[in-house]
């Protein structure tokens, strides 16, 4: 028998059926589901999960979104379980604060084997524990544990996409990407013919962290092949 309260947050609701009768035979007795992001945190305000089983597509929330909020409220571990398969989207996923991820289709014999690798570690590591990965460009910072952009040392809101987007190119500083290949790595998919989108994301994060977005000195664009992340001359 384990003691430990499990959440399960899913819109698929035969894969939390799937997964709660897995975890009773295991022997988990107290396993609580959600269907919603709101409703995982409603949950959450009024129990204390010990550990949560989390989708990235949520019908109301983006699950990366969801797992940062959860974060800021408790250090609980979070494992992602979910169909997006990327790098990228592991990568946000780890960034955002959960503790692993793992992909759709799964053996639900492994979730549990993992879930209780991580119930075992939490309880013998502080709470305060936490990795943290920042990107320092003199002018900014990127702090991906706590999901927060700063410039001149003061919070700046960005929108879940720019920050993903941001987090890739510091994590590839001075390379340079297309257009194309951008859309692919932080969305996921093939980009439409004649589609904008990178372009508007890379002006409003000009907009946010250069001190003249008419003439960029971090985000750069490399004429006839794409952008790249630079970072400040010494002495800056």
């Amino acid at each position: 028998m384990f003691s430990s309260r499990i959440l399960l947050v899913d819109d698929d609701k035969p894969i939390l059926d799937l997964l709660t009768v897995v975890l009773k035979k295991e022997g988990f007795q107290e396993i609580l589901t959600a269907t919603s992001g709101n409703e995982a945190l409603f949950i959450c305000e009024r129990t204390n999960p010990d550990l949560i089983v989390l989708d990235v597509m949520l019908p109301d929330y983006d699950g990366f979104d969801l797992c940062h909020e959860l974060r800021k409220k408790m250090q609980i571990p979070i494992m992602f379980l979910t169909a997006k398969t990327t790098d990228l989207n592991k990568l946000t996923g780890f960034s955002y604060g959960a503790d692993d991820y793992i992909t759709k289709p799964f053996n639900p014999l492994e979730v549990v084997a993992r879930m209780k690798v991580h119930l075992r570690r939490h309880k013998q590591l502080p709470a305060s524990v936490v990795e943290k990965r920042r990107y320092d460009f003199g002018r900014f910072q990127v702090d991906e544990e706590s999901g927060q952009l700063i410039v001149e040392g003061k919070p700046v809101k960005c929108r879940a996409k720019e920050l993903q987007l941001l987090v890739f190119l510091c994590q590839h500083p001075n390379r340079i990407f297309s257009k194309n290949t951008l859309y692919e790595k932080v969305w996921g998919e093939k980009p439409f013919n004649g589609d904008n989108t990178v372009m508007v994301h890379i002006r409003h994060l000009r907009e946010k962290i250069e001190e003249d977005p008419s003439h960029p000195r971090y985000i750069q664009t490399i004429r006839g092949l794409g952008y790249k992340l630079a970072y400040p001359p010494k002495g800056d």
